[in-house]
């Protein structure tokens, strides 16, 4: 049998191109930054581009965007079909501005008919799509959905935890998809001592859309009063 190579002598890994990678970086950071700028107080939307037109959900979706643009807000998604086509579309329907933040990938489809010319990026880079949602959201509204929304949702909570960013509403719409989730952390990962019952209060489980559109507007109202004061 051939012996194993040892590590110490594994060719190393090519990097020559990982300098100039960084002025593709900046250019994405550059373009986002100009764009989102002028698109005002926001509402972030997750879910899953699963997500049917039929599904219960996808209406869910319309109403409360239509609700939140009703309050003077603006709607940001990933661009892509399913939850994020459903906000982008109740965006429209209440003449609201509508962004869609879409990412390059093997399996890309166009982005959802429902997203502002002037507010349609593209990104190659996650993190920096990521940093977008972030720096311009005042509130983040998670709907049922896969890893990419898990991810997504456990960056946001992550980066209030850590007080890396200001904390700001993230609501999780959908009792019967969230539960199992929020029991086994509370029974597993809470009694394991892995994060603290404070911790808990960083989201919001409700189906209550009204709640919603109004916890957001009066968090930005408190938040822009303390900011002049």
């Amino acid at each position: 049998m051939k012996e194993d190579i040892p590590y110490r002598y594994l060719p190393p890994i090519a990097h020559g191109s990982d300098a100039w990678r960084v002025f593709r970086i900046l250019a994405e950071f550059v373009e986002g930054f100009e764009k989102m700028i002028s698109l005002g107080p926001s509402v972030v939307f997750f879910g899953s581009a699963r997500t049917k037109k039929e599904d219960p959900y996808y209406e869910i979706a319309t109403k409360l965007s239509i609700k939140i643009v009703d309050r003077g807000f603006g709607i940001i998604t990933g661009g892509a079909a399913g939850i994020m086509e459903a906000a982008n579309l109740g965006a429209q329907k209440a003449r609201g501005k509508s962004c869609g933040l879409c990412i390059n990938l093997p399996t890309e489809e166009d982005p959802n008919p429902f997203i502002d010319r002037d507010h349609l990026l593209s990104f190659h880079y996650f993190f920096v799509r990521k940093v977008m949602f972030v720096r311009y959201a005042q509130a983040f509204v998670v709907f049922p959905g896969g890893f990419g929304t898990l991810d997504e949702l456990f960056e946001a909570l992550t980066l209030i935890q850590t007080q890396k960013i200001k904390q700001f509403p993230v609501y999780l719409v959908g009792k019967s998809y969230w539960s199992g989730l929020i029991d086994w952390l509370k029974g597993t990962v809470l009694e394991k001592g892995c994060v603290s019952a404070p911790d808990f209060d960083l989201f919001i489980l409700t189906d209550d859309l009204d709640e919603i559109a109004k916890g957001i507007e009066e968090r930005f109202l408190k938040v822009k009063t303390l900011e002049n004061f």
